[in-house]
């Protein structure tokens, strides 16, 4: 039983090998579920960036950083649409995780998002660590709040900024309303994860297929995503005829959304919709799926 501050983080989920799972069945008999979220995020010119291209000179951070800032502003106003075209010929349904103040800050991406029938769901309200946050509540609030407005719906799941949570965190969540998170990236299928309030659903979301990863933490080739995504897929597939799993690709405008990069997702895309036995799913999708396969009477 989750008692909340204090509490261990692993009492929140039971171990459980995956090969010793048994019941869970696609549609079809298919064999992989490709979950594909795109983050949208504000930053501020005067705070310290969440990630950098360019070292602070001399070693020290200058504010406002208008190189790193205009770097993360790209995306906003080239990467996203570059983006967004090529998901939407390629056919791929979307997860749009996004920060709340990104509802009123780039409304005409979000609602872009919202017409081309992307799922929402909650990715704090700034782009910044939970544990720094003053009032959680208020911030998961609020986020929830500034998407139901935008979309006339609750968004049902919840990708924390950097997929940090402080002990408080999912009982908050579930509090609100949220039905799944992507903070915890242990499995190649949904778990289950306890809080106060009762169950919630950790997806399997990705730091390795993870543009933050690749090309801002690791500084890997641009044609890495094309390579580690084809390596990831193809050994998924391989195990997914013994029991269904999920991969997960996690994707930036400022970032994939860039000339020299895009064109590797889209040969990524195209690699795995040449396969048959795959289905491509948002991340409620998913999640209805395994509430239907785990808690039959």
């Amino acid at each position: 039983m989750v008692e909340g501050k204090g509490s261990s983080v692993r009492a929140r989920t039971q171990y459980e090998a995956i090969h010793n799972r048994t019941g869970l069945q696609l549609p079809g008999d298919a064999r992989v579920v490709v979950w594909t979220i795109v983050n949208v995020e504000v930053w501020s010119p005067f705070g310290v960036m969440p990630r950098a291209v360019l070292p602070p000179p001399m070693g020290q951070t200058m504010l406002p950083d208008i190189a790193n800032w205009s770097w993360h502003e790209y995306g906003m106003r080239v990467g996203f649409w570059r983006l967004l075209s090529s998901l939407q010929r390629l056919g791929i349904p979307v997860t749009f995780a996004v920060n709340g103040k990104a509802c009123s800050i780039y409304p005409e991406a979000c609602n872009a998002a919202l017409t081309a029938g992307w799922e929402f769901i909650g990715h704090g309200f700034e782009q910044r660590p939970m544990h720094t946050v003053a009032d959680e509540w208020a911030a998961i609030s609020a986020t929830i709040k500034a998407i139901k407005k935008l979309t006339g719906h609750t968004p049902r799941g919840w990708e924390s900024p950097g997929l940090t949570e402080t002990d408080m965190t999912l009982d908050l969540l579930k509090e609100a309303g949220i039905e799944y998170v992507a903070d915890w990236v242990m499995d190649d299928q949904p778990s289950f994860l306890q809080t106060k309030g009762g169950p919630l659903v950790a997806m399997p979301y990705t730091v390795e297929l993870n543009d933050v990863v690749l090309m801002a933490v690791q500084n890997q080739s641009s044609s890495e995503l094309l390579t580690r995504g084809i390596d990831q897929f193809e050994r998924l597939y391989q195990e997914g005829s013994e029991s269904p799993r999920v991969m997960a690709i996690s994707l930036h405008p400022y970032l994939t959304g860039v000339p020299h990069r895009i064109g590797y997702l889209e040969k990524l895309y195209e690699h795995i919709q040449s396969r048959e036995d795959v289905v491509f799913w948002t991340g409620s999708e998913i999640l209805d799926w395994y509430q239907s396969q785990t808690l039959k009477a």
